[in-house]
C-alpha cells in the first residue's frame, strides 16, 4: 500500500511540513516515510471501530452464516460418502445374491445335497415305521414256534457303545417297542452304562387286565389266536383276574408314542409366535422374481427368538454360507437330517448331541435373506423330505 499525504514532524528543535510516502511492511503494522534527507519509521496500532449493538447483531449473524455454510459442507460431504458406501454394498450384495451363488466349482445348493448324501451314508435307515428293524424278519414257520413256548425273561446289562437296535439284534428280537415297552422306557438315548433291562424271548408287550376283560376280548382287541394266548402266557384257565399281566406276542407300541421314544417324532423348531411365510416347493424368487424351488419351510419370527432341534440327534455342521448365512445341520436316526439357516447366532458346535430341549441357535437374517426367519429344511436318506409332512 501506498498513501501521499502531508503531515508535520518534529525532529530535534525544528518541525516542517513535506510530502510523504508512506509503506506498511507486511504483517508487522509498521509505516516508514522518507524525506530526501532522512528516513524515519514509527508503528500504528490497529484502528478500533466502537462497539454498538448494531454492529454486535452483525457481528453474530456473519458468524452463524460461516458456520451454517461450514455445516452444509460437511454434511453434503458425509451424504456423498454414505452415497459411494451404498453403491457399493448395493454392487457387493447383486454380486453375492444374483445369479449362480459358485462353492468349490458347483452351485452352493448342489454341493448341500452331496453333503447330505454322504451324511446319510453313515446314518442309513436301519427300521421302519413301525419300528420293525430292517434284514431282522422271521420266517412264518420260527415264529409258530415261539408262539407254542412259554415267554422267558433274561436280565442284560447295558455295555459302553450299546444302541437299543444293537441290543434288540443281539437277542434276535425283531421291533423296537418290544424292549422299551417292557421296560418302560420314555427315552431311547437315555440307556446308560450298568442300566439293567429285561429282554423276553419273543416280541410283543405286557398288556395289565382291567375289570371287565376276558381273554376272549383281548385276543380279538390284539388280533392274537385264544391259543397263542393260552401257551405264550402258560395258563391253564381262562379265568383272568384285574391287575394281572399277560404278554401279548407280536403287540406294538402305537407309532407316535414309539417314535417319541426314539427320538425321532418331529417338533416344530419354533415355539414362540409365529407364521409361516414360505412353503415347501416353488416360488418366485423373493429378490429377483425368478421362479424357484424352496427347500423347505420359512417360519417368521421376531429376531432373537430361540430355534429348537426339531428331533433328537447329533450336530454335523456348524457354520457360514452365502444362502443360508449362519446355519446348523444336525443328523438324526433313521436316515433323517434337518438344516436350520439365517440364524442370527449358532449357539452349539460340531460333533455336540442335542435333543428336542436344546436351543441350537437363535433366529435371524443372514445370507441370502429378506427378512427375520427360520429356513428350516428336512432330507431322509439325503434326499428333500416337505417338512410338513413330518412336522407333527
Amino acid at each position: 500500500m501506498e498513501i501521499i499525504s502531508y503531515v508535520g514532524v518534529k525532529g530535534g528543535n525544528r518541525s516542517f511540513k513535506m510530502p510523504l510516502t508512506l509503506r506498511r511492511r507486511e504483517k508487522k503494522n509498521i509505516l516508514s516515510y522518507t524525506t530526501s534527507t532522512s528516513r524515519y519509521a514509527f508503528s500504528a496500532a490497529p484502528v478500533r471501530s466502537r462497539i454498538t449493538l448494531h454492529a454486535f447483531l452483525v457481528g453474530i449473524a456473519h458468524a452463524v452464516d460461516k458456520t451454517v455454510a461450514r455445516w452444509k459442507t460437511a454434511c453434503a460431504i458425509i451424504a456423498a460418502l454414505f452415497a459411494l458406501a451404498g453403491i457399493a454394498a448395493a454392487v457387493s450384495y447383486a454380486a453375492n445374491h444374483t445369479g449362480p451363488l459358485a462353492l468349490s466349482g458347483t452351485s452352493e445348493l448342489e454341493a448341500l445335497d452331496n453333503m447330505m448324501a454322504s451324511f446319510a451314508s453313515g446314518n442309513a435307515l436301519y427300521y421302519n415305521e413301525s419300528g420293525d428293524l430292517l434284514g431282522s424278519e422271521k420266517s412264518a414257520g420260527e415264529m409258530a414256534a415261539l408262539l407254542k413256548k412259554p415267554v422267558t425273561y433274561q436280565t442284560y446289562t447295558v455295555q459302553a457303545g450299546d444302541t437299543l437296535g444293537g441290543i434288540t439284534r443281539k437277542f434276535e428280537l425283531t421291533n423296537l417297542s418290544t424292549i422299551i415297552a417292557i421296560n418302560n422306557i420314555k427315552n431311547a438315548r437315555s440307556l446308560y452304562v450298568g442300566q439293567k433291562l429285561r429282554i423276553p424271548s419273543i416280541d410283543g408287550m405286557l398288556y395289565t387286565v382291567a375289570p371287565g376283560n376276558s381273554l376272549n376280548g383281548i385276543s380279538v382287541k390284539f388280533n392274537i389266536p385264544l391259543e397263542d394266548l393260552l401257551d405264550v402266557n402258560d395258563l391253564g384257565t381262562n379265568v383272568l383276574t384285574v391287575g394281572q399281566q399277560l404278554f401279548i406276542p407280536g403287540a406294538k407300541m402305537n407309532s407316535d408314542a414309539l417314535h417319541e421314544v426314539l427320538g425321532d417324532l418331529f417338533k416344530n423348531p419354533i415355539t414362540a409366535k409365529h407364521h409361516v411365510s414360505s412353503p415347501f416347493g416353488w416360488r418366485p424368487d423373493p429378490f429377483t422374481g425368478v421362479r424357484s424351488y424352496h427347500t423347505g419351510i420359512d417360519f417368521a419370527c421376531a429376531k432373537g427368538t430361540p430355534i429348537h432341534a426339531s428331533m433328537a440327534g447329533k450336530v454335523i455342521f456348524a457354520g457360514w454360507s452365502n444362502i443360508f448365512g449362519n446355519y446348523v445341520i444336525l443328523s438324526h436316526a433313521n436316515g433323517y437330517q434337518t438344516l436350520y439357516g439365517h440364524m442370527d447366532k449358532i449357539q452349539v458346535k460340531k460333533g455336540e448331541n442335542v435333543t428336542q430341549a436344546t436351543v441350537i441357535g437363535l433366529v435371524g437374517s443372514t445370507g441370502y435373506s429378506t427378512g427375520d426367519h427360520l429356513h428350516f429344511t428336512v432330507y431322509k436318506n439325503g434326499k428333500l423330505v416337505n417338512p410338513a409332512t413330518v412336522l407333527k
